[in-house]
């Protein structure tokens, strides 16, 4: 997945929450209930040069009540390290740009959830694995200064929510000790709701949730390869997906985010992105599939109990931070899907 670019029922008999497999990660520090109203957020792209209150404004004009900021980090593919504020990066990814989004959001009366994430050049971190307990440790190292540092940041500016990592499907399964101790670090500097953002596949593998605050994740899920799916068909396919969703929220007693989610305005962005990602040069723009998603979903999920709402992935501050495709790219901004969301953002949840 690129920088700007994301990338069975549950049984009834299993409705208790999984113990955690290191209690001591969250003995000192509870764990808090959610106890918001329905997210309606929008992931803000870290733009490339300083911005200033209209991007912000905008978001407040669609009724939105959340933004998503991201200082991204950076791994080269093998690498342990994560490298992360360095004099190269784009305004938005360092802590200077990320203070200045905060100051801005506040004003708008705008919640934040700070979201540091690892980008890997043509790599995922879903991926991210080492063959030696050295370059693990390593890794694990560098990492934690990262998140650690971001957190502090959260922590001394108020920030609502802090997500402690994105999509690190092996990670998660096989340092499982490493990320609930993560998560007792970060919660001795940081008060805040603490989420985690697992991809659609795989949310139910993760056994951090239990040290969690809300289930985060990357809400993709794919329902449909018509080139214009109808409202109504989509809607048809989520009824399933929600189902796993709400026994699994049963499970875990926690209410679920959508840490992401989003379809480029192209045909066929209901159903594999993946595959529409990688086909989106030869793909028509589709607008009315684009809206037709997002209606479907907000339709579908905004009065599920389990549901805690999400963030959009993304917008484009000042129409800077994309990739050179914006007519087809994920944005809802400035077409027609933008005014869907904020028919649904308008209204009282």
């Amino acid at each position: 997945m690129s920088r700007a670019v994301p990338a069975v029922f549950v049984a009834l008999a299993f409705l208790q929450p999984l113990p955690l497999e290191n209690p001591s990660a969250s003995s000192s520090h509870s764990v808090k209930h959610w106890k918001e109203s329905l997210v309606k957020g929008v992931t803000l792209v870290a733009p490339p040069r300083e911005i200033g209150p209209a991007s912000f404004e905008h978001l407040k004009s669609i009724h939105a009540s959340w933004v998503c900021l991201v200082p991204y980090g950076f791994m080269r593919p093998g690498s342990p390290d994560v490298r992360y504020g360095a004099q190269w990066q784009w305004w938005g990814e360092k802590k200077e740009g990320i203070l200045k989004c905060i100051e801005e959001a506040k004003r708008q009366k705008l919640r934040v959830m700070l979201k540091p994430q690892v980008y890997i050049p043509g790599g995922w971190t879903g991926d991210v694995s080492f063959d030696s307990e050295e370059k693990w440790e390593r890794w694990e190292a560098s990492y934690k200064e990262y998140i650690l540092d971001f957190a502090c940041l959260a922590g001394e500016n108020g920030i609502e929510m802090f997500c402690i990592g994105t999509e690190f499907d092996r990670t998660t399964a096989s340092r499982k000790k490493f990320w609930f101790d993560l998560v007792a670090e970060v919660r001795k500097i940081y008060h805040g709701y603490i989420t985690y953002s697992a991809n659609w596949d795989s949310f139910d593998k993760v056994t951090l949730w239990p040290s969690l605050d809300v289930i985060g994740i990357s809400g993709y899920f794919p329902l449909d390869d018509k080139e214009s799916p109808e409202v109504r068909g989509l809607v048809e396919k989520w009824k399933p997906v929600a189902v796993k969703l709400d026994n699994f929220s049963r499970k875990m007693n926690k209410k679920i985010l959508f840490s992401e989610y989003g379809y480029m305005s192209v045909d066929g962005c209901a159903g594999k992105v993946w595959e529409v990602e990688k086909n989106r040069d030869v793909l028509n723009v589709n607008h009315a599939a684009q809206s037709n998603s997002y209606d479907a979903l907000w339709s579908s999920l905004h009065s599920k109990e389990f549901w805690a709402g999400g963030f959009t992935w993304k917008w484009f501050p000042e129409g800077m931070g994309h990739e050179g495709y914006p007519e087809k790219d994920y944005t809802p901004q400035g077409k027609p899907a933008e005014k869907i969301l904020e028919k649904w953002f308008s209204k009282k949840y």
